[in-house]
């Protein structure tokens, strides 16, 4: 690849570098579970469905409103006492732990995805690489750093820009990589807002080329049926390739794609 040519690789990290099924997604259950009265503890489907609308990748956000959705067919939405910030802290009382100095929660039982060597072999190839991630960003760096062992990576994380699908993020981990020559941008992501968030960054800047790259998460594995409308999920969304692994996105894989 030539230096006009070589593309910058963007990573989203929840349900691309780990799985979550176990630890975000189940912390949603048990805070829409716990401000339910335990009268709804959603499923993994339900979760899915919500998320399929492109607009809820904050999982905090998702939380709150599957509380409200529950509630809401007997209470008018407006009538609801909601606290946003105790059901954070809720949330984050399963994802992390109850002492947030000492996590002890969900994260730390989370597989991991893919191997450090993925992202090496990306450097040998000459491909940039960096993430944009809706997850906090001590959250992203215990992954990153602490579980993968990479050494300052490239992230912008939740607190750096709006969520997804709004491009912001995608622009500035871009500009964080470094000299830009309006290289191939390539976003993988295991959702329809991330795809939707490459939809949108091809309007503000047509002229760089945008390829977003659909990652299906572990838990739509589990049955061919779900895998297969999951997968049409995301290229509804705009997925040009839809992988079952990211490291099946070699540097042969990034050239087929730019061709």
């Amino acid at each position: 690849m030539t230096e006009q040519t070589n593309p910058l690789v963007i990573f989203d990290i929840d349900g691309v570098i780990r799985d979550v099924g176990g630890s975000y997604r189940r912390a949603i259950a048990d805070t829409v579970e716990h401000f339910t009265a335990n009268a709804y503890r959603p499923t993994s489907l339900d979760i899915d469905q919500l998320k399929s609308e492109g607009v809820w990748n904050n999982d905090w956000e998702a939380s709150q409103e599957l509380i409200y959705r529950y509630f809401e067919k007997a209470i008018p939405r407006e009538q609801l006492q909601l606290d946003y910030n105790t059901i954070v802290a809720f949330f984050q009382s399963r994802y992390r732990g109850p002492d947030p100095d000492n996590w002890t929660g969900y994260i730390c039982d989370e597989p991991l995805l893919l191997q450090s060597s993925y992202f090496e072999q990306l450097t040998l190839a000459g491909i940039g690489w960096g993430f944009f991630s809706g997850a906090t960003r001590a959250s992203a760096n215990y992954i990153l750093q602490k579980r993968l062992g990479l050494k300052s990576p490239i992230l912008v994380a939740m607190e750096d820009a709006p969520s997804k699908p709004d491009p912001t993020g995608l622009f500035a981990t871009i500009r964080l990589l470094g000299l830009d020559k309006l290289q191939p941008v390539i976003y993988t992501g295991d959702t329809v807002a991330d795809m939707y968030t490459v939809e949108k960054a091809r309007i503000i800047e047509p002229n760089r080329t945008w390829i977003g790259v659909g990652i299906l998460p572990p838990h739509v594995q589990e049955t061919v049926a779900r895998r297969e409308a999951y997968a049409e999920t995301l290229r509804e969304a705009g997925a040009a390739i839809v992988l079952s692994n990211v490291q099946e996105l070699t540097s042969v894989q990034i050239e087929q794609l730019l061709r």
